[in-house]
């Protein structure tokens, strides 16, 4: 009768004692060991910091050689006020179209986010080639990087951030070939924020070198 009990009891525990594993193992079927968040982010954060050092020692160089002419042509003799508005507007311009891209890419319109990149680049090209343009017409007139301290820093702070501007449109057109490829899957999607915060930061330190670099020497 005790072994019959003992027996009965036993098959009742059982089930009672595998139940509470069973539950857990239920709770989190989707959990993967192996699972762990992108480093890209972080990692980018620390490039543009980087890239804030690097553009701090430029702005830092030109505040100390930007009044050493050696005799030759100063800002006011360089500078067409009305050229560098133009150039000014069209990053600022593309930085708007940028927001308007991730607006798109944030209600899944991949032909709406496509056009704005689009869009984006051809602003950035704009600036781009009057950049180049400004720098051969100051070579051309004999204002070339050799000729004084201040033009040696003003074409290593204003060529600098133009090659990244370079960059990021070349960043920015293998991005819009990948979004037409495979649309805005996750990935891409994490590309095109990291890509915006890089396109911010330029428009920012172009505002600093509009400022600091055409627009005080101009007054």
């Amino acid at each position: 009768m005790s072994t019959a009990t003992s027996a009965s009891q036993q098959s009742i525990v059982e089930p009672l004692a595998d139940r509470p594993m069973h539950h857990a193992r239920e709770a989190r079927p989707h959990e993967d060991p192996h699972a762990h968040s992108s480093p890209t982010p972080v990692g980018f954060w620390i490039y543009l910091m980087s890239d804030c050092v690097i553009f701090g020692a430029l702005f830092a160089t030109y505040a100390v050689l930007g009044g050493n002419y050696a005799g030759g042509p100063a800002p006011k003799d360089l500078f067409e006020p009305g050229f560098i508005a133009v150039e000014t507007a069209l990053l600022l311009f593309s930085s708007v179209t940028f927001g308007l891209a991730m607006l798109r890419a944030g209600k899944a319109d991949t032909n709406g986010t496509l056009m704005w990149l689009a869009v984006t680049a051809l602003f950035g090209a704009g600036f781009i080639g009057m950049e180049i343009y400004e720098f051969n017409h100051l070579i051309h007139l004999g204002a070339g990087p050799d000729r004084s301290a201040f033009l040696s820093s003003f074409f290593a702070l204003v060529g600098t951030h133009g090659l990244h501007v370079t960059g990021g449109l070349i960043w920015l057109i293998t991005l819009m070939v990948q979004i037409r490829m495979h649309g805005l899957i996750g990935p891409n999607m994490q590309r095109l924020g990291t890509l915006s915060m890089f396109w911010h930061f330029l428009d920012l330190v172009w505002i600093g070198v509009f400022s600091f670099v055409y627009l005080v020497r101009l007054i």
